[in-house]
């Protein structure tokens, strides 16, 4: 009996392990099952993106007309509905272009601005999305604003910090001009910004070297300031006069016919201290005399001088 129940005991160990081995396989068909769920419902949603049709979304507060063009822009990028597009919303480039000008000279062209705009605006057509529920104009502005800075930015010679220095000191003179009713002193504006006097001289100077005005552009002129001139007027004409020529030959000639009237040791104390630039002393080496000798012959050359030229006037 007892060899019996020996050889019974692997049967139930067996019968253990196979219990095991099943409850340890069973979560691994459940991974596959969820696996193959979570597999298959992908496939399914692209088929139906791939099959459905395409929603264009037209932006609000447009009318029937213009949505159908921004429908043709959008839906098949149609040549005629862009530029349909660009005519339609080309004042809003005019209105920013007017609000940009009234900071900048007035040797800026407003019209040169509406062309840099306009490349705002194609560009703000291309990438608007009407999906978002937003405005066009309101899309729009600040990428036409934008355009305009850019291009007056990459035309401007002159480094941003130069220019921000410069309206820095516009802002600080008007803020002391306001508040104490005067043109403000150097040390009172150098306060105001925070630097010394030989750093606002330093900024000044660079400033300078990068103001360039139009010779055609109009300033103010007169007590009440009604009328108005060219730059180009106001400068200092510095031409040559011909009658002013024709005097000074005149005057050229009229001096040489009295020196050659004088002496010859005259001309010669003439000649050397008003032509060479020798002096008294450096003359009476030349002479053999001293100098206050060459002293008495030159005021009495200049005297003869003088009494011949005053006789011609």
């Amino acid at each position: 009996m007892i060899v019996a129940t020996t050889k019974k005991a692997p049967a139930k160990v067996a019968t253990k392990t196979e219990t095991k081995t099943t409850t340890k396989t069973a979560p691994a068909t459940k991974t596959a099952t969820k696996t193959a769920t979570k597999t298959a419902t992908p496939t399914k949603t692209k088929v139906r993106a791939k099959a459905g049709p395409t929603t264009i979304t037209i932006p609000p507060h447009v009318d029937d007309e213009l949505a159908e063009v921004w429908h043709s822009f959008k839906g098949s990028a149609a040549v005629a509905a862009r530029e349909k597009l660009i005519l339609h919303y080309a004042p809003l480039v005019k209105y920013v272009a007017s609000r940009v000008a009234t900071g900048l000279p007035a040797s800026v062209e407003q019209a040169d601005l509406v062309s840099y705009g306009m490349f705002g605006l194609i560009d703000a057509l291309e990438k608007f999305e009407p999906g978002r529920g937003n405005k066009f104009e309101t899309y729009a502005i600040p990428r036409i604003k934008g355009a305009i800075i850019d291009e007056l930015r990459a035309m401007d010679w002159v480094p941003r910090s130069v220019r921000f220095k410069q309206r820095e000191i516009e802002k600080a003179l008007a803020d002391l001009e306001s508040m104490l009713k005067r043109q403000p002193t150097e040390s009172e504006l150098a306060g105001r910004l925070g630097i010394s006097r030989t750093e606002l001289h330093q900024v000044v100077t660079q400033i300078s070297f990068v103001s360039v005005l139009a010779l055609d552009e109009t300033v103010n002129v007169g007590q009440d300031r009604g009328e108005t001139v060219s730059l180009i007027d106001t400068l200092a004409d510095k031409a040559f006069d011909p009658s002013t020529g024709m005097e000074s030959q005149e005057t050229r000639g009229l001096l040489a016919a009295a020196i050659n009237s004088l002496s010859e040791r005259e001309k010669i104390v003439v000649t050397l201290y008003y032509f060479e630039g020798l002096t008294l002393a450096e003359i009476g080496e030349i002479l053999g005399v001293t100098e206050s000798r060459v002293c008495q012959i030159h005021t009495k050359a200049v005297g003869v001088l003088r009494g011949q030229l005053s006789e011609v006037d």
